[in-house]
């Protein structure tokens, strides 16, 4: 019998800019505000750089004024580009005024990063964070100081998975793999569900090193961003260490970032979903 190998198409990596005006509804906070022009910017960077998936001839409007075309983004989301966000190369900006027509706050974000193209679909994994219940039906993105903090997982693929909560300090804590699990890698069996950070809901040969977490805030309110990282290749956390009793290890946020990149520059399959979770009072 011959076997022939067949490589994956080549991902091709550019330097992307993008720009967006969001004008800021009444009931959304500032913070809120910034999140989404800068994901919406970063969206249109990478639609500009590797263009989109027509799904339905209404998924988009492109408007053109004095010239330029631009999209609107009231369906044009994420998955909707052909390519992904690596990783900044420079700072974001923002600007921010009042508009004078319509007394509305308005935010414009810029950003400059690299972004991959995407030429093959990755994992289709799901990933629910959980509040006060180790229950998929508990999903939850928004938490009181003392709440339990659980993620549901699971994927249809054998895999390697990294769970990296980021706070208001810019401090990354690696949730998974867990703090006693020394070898650096959190496996995953294809087609099981997993409750993780829950001894309840671990093996029992798994239950000596699950850690369990309970989200706080000494803040009115704080955003913290969670990382899930999956991959079908192996690949191993980065190099945290313990800095404070009761809480996971941890590094800045600019070493994440640069273990970050560099695992998805060189795996095309890992695949990262970032949440932003609320803790309030």
């Amino acid at each position: 019998m011959t076997m022939v190998f067949q490589a994956a198409p080549a991902q091709k990596i550019q330097n992307v800019y993008g720009e967006y005006r969001y004008v800021v509804p009444d009931n959304v906070t500032m913070a809120e505000a910034r999140r989404t022009a800068e994901k919406r910017a970063r969206t249109e960077a990478i639609a500009e750089a590797f263009g989109t998936v027509i799904t339905q001839s209404n998924s988009t409007v492109i408007k053109n004024d004095t010239g330029k075309s631009t999209v609107d983004f009231l369906s044009l989301n994420e998955s909707d580009v052909k390519g992904e966000w690596l990783s900044n190369t420079r700072d974001t900006e923002f600007q921010f005024h009042v508009d004078e027509r319509t007394g509305q706050q308005v935010v414009i974000c810029r950003v400059w990063g690299k972004a991959r193209e995407i030429v093959a679909a990755k994992v289709d994994f799901t990933a629910k964070i959980l509040r006060k219940e180790a229950d998929p039906a508990f999903e939850s993105e928004t938490f009181k100081n003392g709440d339990q903090f659980y993620l549901y997982f699971s994927s249809p693929t054998d895999g390697y998975l990294a769970v990296y909560m980021v706070d208001a300090e810019q401090t990354a804590y690696c949730l998974l793999p867990y703090m006693n699990d020394t070898d650096g890698q959190a496996r995953i069996v294809g087609g099981r569900e997993y409750i993780f950070f829950s001894i309840d809901k671990a093996e029992r040969d798994e239950r000596p090193v699950v850690d369990e977490y309970v989200m706080t805030t000494p803040r009115s309110v704080e955003h913290d961003n969670i990382y899930i990282i999956f991959s079908p290749n192996e690949f191993t956390k980065a190099n945290d260490l313990y800095a404070t009793d009761g809480l996971p290890r941890q590094l800045n946020f600019a070493d994440f970032h640069k273990w970050l990149t560099r695992c998805r520059t060189r795996d095309a399959q890992m695949t990262m979903v970032q949440k932003v979770v609320t803790i309030k009072q």
